[in-house]
């Protein structure tokens, strides 16, 4: 119970201090909404510790690759242009765009791999854009890069590179202004 002279703000800072009651107390939240996409514990971390990203092998539409590159022989004639003709790959310098085995694994399709041959799973392949986009992968792992998803006050979880960018080909369109506006030198 404050006394009449607290009540009035009156009375000494100590019990002014003591009487006061946290402004916000009210809209604390008790849980969080659940996240309905599936996540994955990310393998790096950032200046706030360990976070999730959102997997990625259950949105690739002929994933389990092993299905048809595996050991048996390939009968099919024009096999690659049947199931990978939707794939248009500019990714790379100019002139000079990257092949299929510089991103994904030679022997187990099923899982990407860097220069030095080590598998990366799907669900990470932030590990795998960063070795060439190592600044984005910062700027990423920082939060300037790529998009939040859930929890601004609680568990960070973000999108993977794949999320946004095609993997085969990453740049997005340039496209013009939706309006027009005079320079500012103009009238």
């Amino acid at each position: 119970m404050l006394s009449p002279a607290v009540r009035a703000g009156e009375g000494s800072v100590l019990e002014r201090i003591s009487a006061a009651v946290e402004p916000f107390d009210s809209q604390q939240i008790e849980s969080v909404r659940e996240l309905t996409a599936r996540t994955v514990q990310s393998e790096e971390s950032y200046q706030g510790g360990s976070f999730r990203v959102l997997a990625r092998k259950e949105f690739i539409k002929r994933y389990r690759c092993s299905v048809c590159h595996g050991k048996k022989p390939v009968l099919v004639q024009d096999g690659a242009l049947f199931t990978h003709s939707d794939i248009k790959l500019n990714h790379g310098r100019a002139g000079a765009s990257l092949v299929c085995v510089e991103c994904h694994h030679a022997e187990d399709r099923d899982f990407l791999a860097d220069s030095q041959g080590k598998k990366i799973d799907f669900d990470h392949s932030y590990k795998l854009c960063g070795k060439c986009h190592f600044r984005q992968k910062r700027d990423w792992l920082g939060g300037a890069h790529g998009k939040r998803v859930a929890y601004w006050a609680g568990e960070r979880v973000v999108r993977n590179c794949t999320s946004c960018h095609n993997p085969h080909s990453p740049a997005f369109p340039q496209k013009m202004p939706a309006t027009y506006s005079l320079p500012l030198d103009e009238e």
